[in-house]
């Protein structure tokens, strides 16, 4: 808008153009008097300032105007962007073969899972008569990765299938199966190619556990992979060249929250004690998310001799290795100590709150997670569900969480340790279904995750440009 317009624009809507910039230098000036005056802690006498009230009065106008101005410079119709779908894709070193996929984090709702689905672009020219392939694959890491060349199992199958994507065995309409297949077709071309996997029911979610600094090598994981690759047969030793390994995972999300509110209580009988102690345990509610707050109200009611002191609260993780040993690692990953006391005679009730974050507990060995302590978005590993019917050695590794209370009863005669533990789920939320949008826009990013700052890559470590 020209000046002379603004100018005439400007006693319309009742406002001294002249005022609105005065107002606009006088703010400014006292945002500086209330910065020093909160820094330094004593009044700084300002220079010039209108007063806040006559202040008010124009910012109200101005704000008017601010409105009006937007409306004549943006024009009479206004612009609704449509969402862009983000696409991940990983091209192949030889640019042979290309994978597009809208999602690397697949959900577990229990009573359906959400199908792997994709597009490959190929390069014809390069393939001189190979066919193509795409194969899902979960497999279970345990062990050092030297002990497949000491004939040692150091890995096992747990879920394999691989698809011909070229040439086609089937026309590209039934091998479509969702709306983005479709869009990434029409915008990819005639060298682009669909495939579709649906999981079993019986396979685990993405676990892994970490590491200590001296377990060089070694890894213990439940994960899966999409591999794309080009050969001969699929039989046939494949080229890393020509293929493309993509990492994703299969996520537990949490089924609907129960109305059950977990209790535990038990009673301690000591010697030389005419009557017990009695302790409670009770949190609100069975199923907590990834980043809550999880309140415990802890009861204790003192009948015994002893004095009751030293008591703390935690969350304890406990990983069973299920598949090839009958290792067991328990992990607090939360805890409260307190100073309170019970004195003979008398009793407590008290609610403390625990945070189980992963970012407490980075530096923890043979924690679980679900994903890769180096990527960002990964999180202390879910509680698992074994589902009817499935055996819990295919899980490979079963994750639950407890919460404890502890304490020392001392007396006369010794000290003895009393404790009460009450197990929960740790879950994800379930988000509501995401909606396809109309738009066709697309923004493509590379597969790769976020890496944390500061992160050192070993050897035994996939570098910054694998999947």
């Amino acid at each position: 808008m020209p000046k002379e317009d603004m100018g005439n624009y400007g006693p319309k809507l009742g406002v001294d153009w002249t005022m609105y910039t005065q107002v606009i230098v006088n703010l400014c000036l006292l945002a500086v008097h209330q910065s020093l005056t909160a820094r330094h802690g004593y009044a700084v006498q300002p220079l010039g300032l209108i007063s806040c009230q006559k202040a008010a009065q124009h910012i109200t106008a101005a704000l008017r105007v601010k409105c009006e101005l937007s409306k004549i410079w943006s024009g009479p119709q206004s612009v609704t962007m449509s969402p862009k779908h983000v696409v991940f894709k990983k091209v192949s070193k030889d640019k042979l073969v290309a994978v597009y996929m809208a999602k690397r984090d697949f959900v577990d709702h229990c009573d359906f899972v959400d199908p792997v689905d994709g597009v490959i672009v190929i390069d014809q020219g390069q393939l001189k008569g190979k066919k193509v392939y795409v194969m899902l694959s979960c497999t279970f890491r345990y062990g050092r990765q030297d002990m497949d060349v000491m004939g040692v199992a150091f890995r096992r199958d747990l879920f394999v299938v691989t698809r011909q994507v070229y040439p086609e065995l089937q026309d590209k309409e039934k091998l479509t199966h969702t709306k983005v297949q479709q869009k990434l077709l029409h915008k990819l071309g005639d060298n682009a190619f669909p495939f579709f996997f649906e999981f079993p029911d019986n396979l685990p979610c993405s676990i892994a556990l970490q590491p200590g600094p001296s377990d060089v090598g070694k890894k213990c994981a439940v994960e899966f992979e999409v591999k794309a690759f080009c050969c001969e047969n699929q039989d046939e030793k494949i080229n890393k060249q020509s293929s493309v390994r993509l990492t994703i995972r299969k996520i537990q999300f949490s089924p609907e929250n129960s109305k059950l509110v977990p209790v535990a209580e038990t009673t301690f009988e000591f010697l030389m004690s005419e009557k017990p102690l009695h302790l409670k345990l009770s949190l609100p509610k069975e199923t907590f998310y990834h980043g809550e707050p999880i309140p415990v109200t802890v009861e204790i009611t003192n009948s015994s001799s002893r004095n009751i002191k030293d008591i703390s609260v935690s969350v304890e993780q406990v990983t069973n290795i299920v598949l090839y040993s009958n290792d067991k690692y328990v992990k607090s990953v939360a805890k409260e100590e307190t100073s309170d006391s019970v004195p003979s005679g008398t009793s407590l009730k008290k609610d403390y709150t625990l945070y189980p974050l992963l970012a407490h507990n980075k530096d923890r060995r043979g924690l679980a997670l679900d994903g890769r302590l180096k990527h960002e978005d990964t999180n202390l590993a879910s509680s698992s569900i074994v589902k009817q019917e499935v055996l819990k050695e295919v899980q490979g590794m079963l994750v639950s969480y407890k919460v404890i209370v502890r304490m020392i009863a001392s007396g006369t005669i010794g000290s003895s340790e009393v404790s009460l533990e009450l197990p929960f789920k740790l879950m994800h939320s379930n988000p509501e279904p995401a909606k396809e949008g109309e738009s066709d826009d697309m923004v493509f990013e590379e597969f790769k995750r976020a890496y944390l700052k500061g992160v050192v890559y070993g050897s035994d470590d996939e570098s910054p440009t694998e999947a």
